[in-house]
């Protein structure tokens, strides 16, 4: 079946207007285009009547209505509830919220375990908070040769005295998705939390929190056609037991303990305009249903598309031999590669790319931990990631360019 019949990429390709221009964008791990129902969605909210929240006036109304929306959404997106669903400024800053927050009941002895697979916002606040309570820090490593974690020391690195397991769901730089309900049944039968960062994954695949087995679940709307902000799910119990910094007059209620100032009402209606365009998806087949389900359909079909186009990149990578290495190789990951060049910059290769139109950026992509890992020098790397509104020939087009730089 040729690749672009998994999806009518035409279609869904004409509801973004960046697309119309020449350029090829294989940077889809660092933030997607943006299509116009949602940056429509974000004005209309921002220049009708608006104000704080309150019920007095359609300009109130319409603020908590955003609200509500918003936490709806996101509680459909990510198999959670709405109470669960909590706003912030980035998946960074609510990860260094909250491991400020559960920092304080953390004491000498216990432990928090980190990633080597992590981009450096699930390493640093976790890292950090240790160090400030005086507490240990254990490390899941990974197997360069696999770019899989090794889980073989599980059982002892993950004991009575850990507080929690902070993991990626996806691997920003390798796109290796580790086995999370391992995870998550480990650090559950210690009495630990599971903290998952899943930046990456929610962009490839639909999550669920209680299937992953994810306490506190993070994402961030501009991975998948959204505006810049980020997402925390979890139980509103657990919740109820975090006690952040606030101020004295904010409410005391979850979510709303957690958002700290006027929410940006805008930025909530441009997130769940991005939810709604995912389970309507230009170019899959409606098929109806509750927008859960929707979304289950549609991230169906663009992961068949996504892994169709993979499979040709890598044959096509596989036809330049030693000239390029591939360093995205476990059996379960997202259609992002991390690439190297024997005896080439790999900034030069991305300029070279750059100037035939694809945008396939060089770097470490704040993936510290498995950067040094690969034992990778300062060179970096250029990664390629794939995204629903990717054409084959724009495949194509990068094989080629690669092919001639190379």
């Amino acid at each position: 079946m040729p690749l672009d019949l998994l999806l009518d990429t035409a279609a869904l390709r004409a509801a973004f207007p960046a697309l119309a221009g020449p350029t090829a964008y294989f940077d889809g791990p660092g933030g997607t285009q943006t299509p116009t129902v949602v940056g429509e969605a974000i004005a209309r909210t921002l220049t009708a009547p608006l104000s704080n929240r309150g019920i007095g006036s359609t300009s109130q109304r319409n603020a908590g209505e955003a609200v509500v929306a918003f936490r709806t959404a996101y509680a459909d997106l990510l198999g959670a509830v709405p109470d669960g669903i909590v706003h912030g400024r980035s998946a960074t800053q609510l990860t260094y919220d909250f491991s400020r927050a559960l920092a304080r009941t953390w004491v000498e002895g216990d432990n928090v375990v980190v990633s080597r697979l992590d981009h450096d916002a699930n390493v640093r606040p976790w890292v950090q908070a240790a160090e400030q309570r005086g507490v240990e820090v254990r490390w899941l490593e990974i197997d360069p040769g696999t770019a899989e974690l090794d889980l073989g020391p599980l059982e002892t690195t993950v004991d009575a005295r850990t507080r929690v397991v902070a993991v990626t769901g996806a691997s920003n730089l390798l796109g290796t998705i580790p086995p999370l309900r391992t995870l998550a049944d480990r650090a559950h039968a210690v009495g630990a939390l599971l903290y998952v960062d899943g930046v990456h994954l929610t962009a490839h695949r639909l999550p669920d929190l209680a299937t992953l087995g994810a306490d506190l679940f993070v994402c961030s709307p501009y991975k998948f056609f959204g505006p810049h902000c980020g997402v925390l799910a979890g139980d509103p119990a657990l919740l109820a037991t975090i006690h952040p910094d606030k101020l004295l007059p904010s409410t005391d209620q979850v979510p709303e303990r957690f958002e700290l100032g006027t929410l940006p009402y805008e930025v909530l209606a441009g997130a769940t305009a991005a939810v709604d365009f995912l389970a309507d998806l230009p170019g899959v087949a409606p098929l109806g249903g509750t927008r859960r389900e929707r979304l289950e359909q549609t991230h169906a079909a663009v992961a068949e598309h996504e892994r169709a186009l993979r499979d040709r990149l890598e044959a096509g990578l596989a036809d330049l031999g030693d000239r390029v290495v591939v360093h995205s190789r476990a059996a379960d990951r997202t259609p992002t590669l991390f690439l190297t060049f024997p005896g080439r910059r790999s900034a030069d290769v991305a300029q070279g790319l750059l100037e035939r139109d694809v945008l396939a950026p060089a770097g470490s992509f704040y993936a510290v931990e498995p950067f040094r890992a690969l034992g990778l020098d300062d060179d970096a790397g250029v990664r390629v990631g794939l995204a629903a509104y990717t054409e084959a020939d724009e495949v194509e087009r990068l094989l080629t360019g690669l092919a001639a730089l190379v």
